[in-house]
């Protein structure tokens, strides 16, 4: 097969930053999606309403052909209140829960589960969903292993005390996660970005460390990869597309404390698409790119089309940018699919 359309993505997972480069990077996930949910872990995050809705209107300044989906920062002073607001608004797809300190921007995250579960009853009774970044920020528990002790510590309580909340475990990273979400019940989802699919903690460690390989959750061992591989490709609706793309210059990824996160957004559904034809599974792209995520969602499909054509290109090097870079995931490697809006 050298040519297949599909419906426009949607990526279930990105970060678009603000300010100049926010106007940088967004022109490469127009290209590609239809719709983003976006996440609120800004510098000032986005911890009420009225920060979303001007945030949305700063992010259409630059794309008129783009569709934000905005999400809250889960904190300690949300109120029942500006859950009722969130519900109500047009705009706002769910609220994301960081636990404090767990990545990038995190300081304001959540810092007690069970003091705010009164907040998740109210989520689950407007059907408001909730976005985890699914890890614990304890020091005491190996990186390796903060997935799977947030799913034995946290996450099986909130699912069970609260069995139609909607919710989606980001970027998920292990065969615990993957089992998770398959023995749950459909309201748990879950998005799996390109750098889990395609590489371990070789690829961050192995011949010295690969800062643009840095990602939270932190790269696993293989058995880990092939467990969110097999997952991708498995046409199960709870898995679906989100790209967890995370703009960082150079000089911040390669420093003495680099930052987490990869920027994928260049040429995330080729990526994608390459993972998917290697692997059998060609035919199962669209339903994993542009239909089970709006599903869950609850949001109409998109009637726009994406063409993806063979043609073997490379990946740029670097991303020049107001006077620095960004070096985007996978630099310099050769890819077999070419991405082109109809």
């Amino acid at each position: 097969m050298t040519e297949i359309i599909i419906t426009k993505p949607d990526d279930m997972h990105l970060h678009l930053r603000e300010g100049k480069l926010l106007e940088a990077v967004i022109k490469d996930t127009e290209k590609q999606f239809a719709r983003a949910i976006v996440m609120p872990n800004l510098k000032n995050p986005v911890v009420d309403v009225e920060k979303a809705t001007v945030y949305y209107k700063e992010i259409k300044k630059f794309s008129t052909i783009f569709e934000p989906l905005m999400t809250l920062y889960f904190t300690d002073e949300l109120t029942l209140n500006e859950i009722k607001k969130a519900s109500d608004s047009s705009i706002i797809i769910g609220i994301k829960l960081y636990p404090a300190g767990v990545t990038t921007n995190s300081a304001k995250g959540l810092k007690s589960i069970e003091d705010s579960y009164h907040l998740f009853e109210a989520m689950e009774k407007t059907d408001l969903p909730l976005l985890i970044h699914g890890e614990v920020s304890d020091r005491n528990v190996d990186v390796f292993d903060r997935e799977k002790s947030f799913i034995d510590n946290y996450l099986i309580g909130i699912t069970k005390n609260f069995p139609n909340l909607r919710v989606v475990f980001e970027h998920i990273s292990t065969q615990d996660a993957v089992s998770f979400v398959n023995e749950s019940s459909h309201k748990v989802a879950a998005t799996i970005t390109p750098q889990h699919i395609l590489m371990n903690r070789n690829d961050l460690l192995s011949g010295g460390i690969k800062p643009h390989n840095y990602c939270l959750p932190v790269l696993k061992r293989s058995t880990h990869q092939q467990a969110v591989l097999n997952a991708a490709v498995s046409g199960n609706p709870k898995f679906f597309l989100g790209t967890d793309s995370a703009p960082h210059l150079r000089q911040e990824k390669e420093s003495a404390c680099g930052c987490a996160g990869v920027y994928s957004a260049a040429t995330a559904i080729e990526l994608y698409a390459e993972i998917f034809e290697k692997n059998n599974a060609l035919d199962k792209l669209e339903d994993f790119s542009s239909t089970f995520g709006a599903d869950f969602y609850q949001l109409p499909r998109n009637k726009t089309k994406l063409k993806l054509i063979k043609n073997e290109n490379t990946i740029a090097k670097s991303i020049k940018f107001d006077g620095g870079e960004i070096i985007p995931f996978m630099a310099g490697n050769q890819i077999q699919w070419q991405s082109l809006a109809l």
